[in-house]
């Protein structure tokens, strides 16, 4: 009779791949401080999915892997169009003023904003610790936002990295609405989704283009496109054998890693206040997405219809 050993080998790599995606998610931010030294925002964050959409197409190509089809193309266009195009217009140009630990915290709402949205979708049900953890993390970003405003970092700045907090938090939901691809394949479709409609954004609102120069934004640049695949390869994985809010965690954690590198890397550092605000919202987090009794992979009134 075989004995119990604890998580089993399927467990131990959804596990291992979710620490990953800690660890790229928490890196990235200081990456993308430094892209946004010399590159313009929007052109930064379309040339790395560009990028990394290249390397998707490439693997799919390869591997001989089926693209995504009917109403599961129809989820990886709007997947992309939320996860690297709304999300990360957002957090760019956000990025440009604010302090990658603060963009790290400002994500770290994402998974009280997954388990508001999972519950409005019919994807998990209610709790009312959902509201109260909710609740708490609100708190905690306002004495963080607070303090934010009185180093001069501009509202504006704040209210994008909240929205695209929103946005990261709505693509994770839509993941599990849709029939599920390849992730190579979603992710090719998705990331060259996002990347033309950023291509659209730099030109429409004037950036000007130009190739990095410097070697810190060049490695900046490098870490990012390889970091964005490993990345949301790791985080698909995870979303097709967790929860959307289970996954989401990557979120409250990811500032951890942040603050220590870019306080290492990046000189920055944290004040008294956004040590305390960002305990109360990793609190509220934790309280809010914990515990949880019951969910639902899809919800019932969009299941796909047979045949389609």
């Amino acid at each position: 009779m075989a004995r119990a050993t604890g998580l089993g080998r399927a467990d131990r790599a959804t596990l291992a791949a979710f620490l990953g995606t800690v660890v790229l998610a928490g890196l990235n931010f200081v990456a993308v401080r430094f892209s946004n030294r010399e590159l313009p925002p929007f052109e930064g964050a379309a040339l790395r999915f560009a990028a990394s959409a290249l390397l998707f197409f490439a693997y799919v190509r390869l591997r001989g892997i089926a693209p995504p089809t009917g109403r599961g193309l129809r989820g990886a266009l709007l997947f992309g169009v939320l996860a690297f195009f709304g999300s990360y217009a957002l957090a760019y140009w956000g990025l440009v003023s604010a302090p990658a630990g603060l963009g790290s915290l400002a994500f770290a709402l994402v998974p009280v904003l997954t388990a508001v949205l999972a519950t409005t979708h019919g994807l998990e049900l209610f709790r009312p610790r959902t509201l109260i953890g909710g609740a708490v993390a609100s708190v905690g970003i306002a004495i963080v936002f607070g303090d934010q405003i009185s180093t001069a970092i501009p509202r504006a700045s704040l209210l994008a990295l909240l929205a695209a907090a929103a946005c990261a938090a709505e693509s994770g939901i839509v993941v599990k609405y849709f029939p599920r691809s390849h992730p190579a394949a979603t992710n090719s479709v998705a990331m060259t989704t996002g990347a033309l409609l950023l291509a659209i954004l730099s030109f429409g609102t004037g950036e000007r283009w130009i190739l990095p120069s410097h070697a810190l934004t060049l490695v900046a640049f490098v870490y990012l496109v390889v970091s964005t695949v490993a990345l949301f390869a790791l985080s698909l994985f995870v979303l097709g054998r967790w929860t959307a809010s289970a996954t989401a965690f990557q979120f409250p954690l990811a500032p951890l890693v942040t603050v220590i590198a870019a306080g290492t890397l990046a000189g920055e550092s944290v004040s008294g206040a956004f040590l305390a605000g960002g305990v109360l919202v990793l609190g509220g987090v934790l309280l809010a997405a914990t515990g949880r009794t019951a969910a639902r992979e899809r919800a019932p009134s969009l299941r796909p219809a047979a045949g389609s």
